[in-house]
């Protein structure tokens, strides 16, 4: 019960209340504490175990979290899941970084995935942050840095105001479902001919992200629809955030860091979510082994 409560973003004291008020246990803040720092072993051994050879498809992401040294600071946290080659989607590690979120950490973080056992992963799917696409290619030199579409159709929304968003959305829809480069691009210029002069920053936008944005077009739409967004690691997102808003801010990394292990261990116990979602990448792996075909197996 502790772990489980602590794993919802209860504090020490929270779980303590909560245990008196429901099951008339008297649990001591101390207790408490010792009881979820057993898992700490554990995160050790997690966040070095092997890893597969290859991977289809690496998303990464990261989040911001508050964590006090000295004064309440706000420390990235950074994510990697990666889809093997049976559908499985595998946590394969988080890592604290300090001041913003930046490419010269995600080196770092790429090149212990691939000291841990990862020797090729073909597609990254990322936000646009300047310099990624170096540090992947500086590790995994055949793999496709991928900007995640979703991200940039939310960043366009950014700069438009909400009246316009959903005939934004249906004008931009024909960009990222084109046939392929040139179709793309011809349809980017007919919506930058509709919105360019009410909202200039949006052609600036995409003309940066172009170089990341074009691989999606080159895929078949099972291949398509994996790589769209960074879903599967923006839905993990949202737990951590649920957890990590009810604490306000945690005290050290480590009480950072066993609280977010904690909400991966919690995550789909019955399994049935991973199970649905594997049934359905069967024609996604199809397209991927033709696609980088000798690199999968």
């Amino acid at each position: 019960m502790v772990i489980s409560l602590t794993a919802k973003g209860l504090t020490t004291g929270e779980v303590q209340a909560h245990l008196a008020e429901t099951y008339g246990t008297e649990v001591s803040r101390e207790t408490i504490s010792k009881i979820t720092d057993r898992v700490l072993e554990d995160i050790v051994e997690w966040q070095n175990r092997p890893l597969d050879r290859v991977y289809p498809v690496l998303f990464i992401d990261a989040i911001v979290v508050k964590i006090r040294d000295g004064q309440v600071a706000n420390r990235p946290v950074y994510t990697a899941i990666g889809v093997t080659v049976d559908g499985k989607r595998d946590i394969l590690g988080l890592w604290i970084g300090n001041g913003g979120e930046g490419a010269k950490f995600w080196l770092g973080v790429l090149t212990e995935i691939r000291n841990r056992g990862t020797e090729d992963v073909c597609m990254v799917v990322c936000d646009g942050l300047k310099g990624l696409p170096d540090a992947i290619e500086t590790t995994w030199p055949l793999a496709v840095t991928q900007t995640c579409v979703l991200h940039l159709i939310r960043n366009t929304f950014r700069l438009a105001s909400k009246a316009d968003w959903d005939v934004m959305a249906r004008d931009l829809r024909p960009v990222y479902t084109a046939v392929n480069e040139a179709d793309a691009a011809e349809r980017l210029a007919g919506f930058d001919a509709k919105w360019g002069s009410k909202y200039p920053a949006i052609k600036g936008l995409w003309a940066r992200a172009w170089p990341e944005f074009v691989p999606f077009l080159d895929y078949s739409p099972e291949i398509r629809r994996v790589i769209y967004s960074t879903n599967a690691i923006e839905s993990l997102n949202a737990r951590f955030r649920r957890a990590t808003r009810a604490r306000g801010h945690f005290p050290n990394e480590q009480a950072a860091l066993k609280c977010l292990y904690l909400v991966v261990r919690s995550l789909d116990p019955t399994g049935k979510g991973a199970a649905r979602w594997m049934n359905r990448w069967k024609p996604a792996l199809n397209a991927f082994a033709i696609t980088f075909e000798g690199r999968l197996f």
